[in-house]
């Protein structure tokens, strides 16, 4: 953002200077595929295998659900993401009455294996890749999917895919969250020790810089409390007696691609530089694969304006362009329309086609790290992983990120950097198009997705079948030996996956452990 008529800077206090020399940045040493990861990964990068596009959806029922998901496999789309309601995020079923009017509006609402069957009907589970964005009650959506593959025969070591299961971030920036942290830091290390033993092709969590950038971070502050969470996470796994060398493998992160091209694509070098150094260094990982970052880029949200929606069309290819640049694993393009309703099958077909274009018109695949060696782009990915450096000490002092966010200091960061942006674009600084400049007097008409108003209706009748029609004395059963289990120090993950076959819902078992762990409530914490 500009700052004065002579100075510029970015969104992280960034100083952009007129021009960058050779003595700007120290420059990649390594090739990519060689430690320390900031060239990317692969050694070959997306010459060996392009990065998944792998598109978010999720609205209304399963059966509708499933529709889109077919739609956009059918025009060429690699690897499904789903998206779940607020009431499944936050472990309430949908007929409870804290769910009305919420059912099915921000993704799909998932109570029962019953839901969970319609909603991967069809679909080869062998052969895709799944991303689920979920995170309280991550374990179970991760295990209804389990028990989907197993109906249609496909062995939980063939399944390859993701859950988010990242927590932390709930608390700091998003507030989906159920439990206090640290039973849900156990339910986290619960899962990445199930997954070693019986899925071993799952990314058992998606450390998530995302919604930390969402909720109005810095780019460094994103990439700070994004790694001091994935240093938490691996602590708690080597506190649980888990190897950093085989844990690490699994691990994976989900950045924002904002605005500012160039800091973007520094920013995934960086992170990638320093999350090797941090394995290396803190955990004593050896195995390249710990040491290497692999991360999902989605475009940036919050970018997106309700004026002149069309403009956001702009804005999602060149934030998906950062992201390639940076050496994505894998993206998902926003939908222009997103600031106004879910996407409609045109925004899809359209954000889908972005990264098409990007992959084969516009030489997206053709070498690794493209942007390496320029002197502006290697001096921000220096400055960044200072940075971002300086501020995981801090959290550090305050004893890592679970006691950070207790104490509230993550939030606090967050929410003074969201009022400063603010208070840029107020004052004129920071140029949003079309918004802030070059506005137009006309608001444009678009078609816009609609929800089926039955659809809730028809979930509510689902659930309450599912209910009736089992075995009532096995889900009783079942339930209990959840309880017990959780009162102790098994691991919870097989006692959820016997409740979930006995078709007991996410909202019952959900309520159980909210007896047992408590809820957490920022307000009084």
């Amino acid at each position: 953002m500009a700052t004065t008529e002579d100075r510029r800077e970015t969104d992280s206090g960034i100083e952009i200077r007129p021009v960058y020399t050779a003595t700007d940045g120290s420059g990649p040493g390594e090739r990519p595929g060689e430690f320390p990861f900031t060239r990317g990964p692969y050694p070959d990068m997306y010459r060996g295998r392009p990065w998944t596009i792998r598109q978010y959806a999720g609205f209304g029922s399963a059966e509708e659900t499933n529709e889109r998901f077919r739609y956009l496999l059918d025009r060429g789309q690699t690897g499904l993401s789903v998206a779940f309601d607020l009431p499944t995020q936050l472990g309430y079923d949908s007929d409870d009455a804290r769910a009305l009017g919420e059912v099915g509006r921000t993704g799909v609402a998932i109570d029962s294996l019953a839901d969970m069957e319609l909603l991967l009907g069809g679909i080869p589970l062998r052969d895709v890749s799944t991303s689920m964005t979920i995170n309280a009650p991550a374990a179970l959506l991760l295990l209804l999917y389990e028990l989907v593959a197993e109906g249609q025969g496909v062995e939980s070591s063939e399944l390859r895919g993701t859950v988010q299961n990242d927590i932390l971030k709930e608390y700091a920036a998003r507030g989906n969250y159920i439990f206090p942290p640290r039973p849900s830091m156990r339910i986290t290390t619960d899962l990445f020790a199930y997954c070693a033993e019986r899925l071993p092709r799952w990314n058992t969590i998606s450390i998530s810089g995302y919604h930390i950038r969402e909720a109005g971070s810095t780019a460094v502050q994103e990439l700070a409390f994004t790694l001091a969470n994935g240093i938490a996470y691996c602590s708690a796994a080597v506190d649980a007696g888990l190897s950093p060398d085989d844990f690490g493998a699994r691990l994976s992160f989900f950045f924002n691609a904002h605005n500012h091209f160039f800091q973007e694509v520094a920013k995934f070098r960086a992170a990638r530089r320093l999350w090797a150094r941090i394995m290396r260094e803190r955990f004593g990982a050896t195995n390249p694969r710990a040491l290497a970052l692999r991360f999902h880029a989605q475009t940036g949200g919050s970018t997106l304006t309700a004026q002149q929606p069309e403009n956001n069309i702009v804005r999602v290819a060149v934030q998906a362009l950062s992201a390639v640049c940076g050496g994505a694993q894998s993206i998902h393009t926003n939908g222009f329309d997103e600031a106004l309703a879910l996407p409609s099958e045109r925004s899809a077909r359209i954000a889908l086609r972005t990264q098409q274009i990007l992959a084969h018109e516009a030489g997206g695949t053709d070498t690794a790290d493209a942007l390496g060696g320029s002197w502006f782009v290697e001096a921000l990915t220096d400055e960044l992983e200072a940075r971002a450096t300086e501020l995981i000490m801090r959290i550090d002092e305050l004893g890592g990120a679970v006691a950070a966010v207790e104490l509230g200091f993550v939030q606090q960061e967050i929410e003074e950097a969201a009022f400063r942006f603010t208070a840029h674009v107020e004052a004129g600084e920071q140029v949003i198009v079309g918004v802030s400049r070059y506005a137009e007097e006309e608001t444009e008409s678009i078609e816009l997705h609609r929800l089926d108003p039955s659809a809730e209706r028809r979930q509510l009748e689902r659930t309450a079948r599912v209910r009736a029609e089992r075995n009532a004395d096995r889900a009783q059963a079942a339930l209990r030996e959840v309880r017990n289990v959780a009162a102790g120090e098994q691991n919870l993950l097989p006692a959820l996956r016997e409740a979930l076959r006995a078709r007991c819902t996410v909202g019952e078992i959900c309520e159980d452990l909210r007896e047992l762990f408590g809820t957490y409530d920022a307000q009084r914490a």
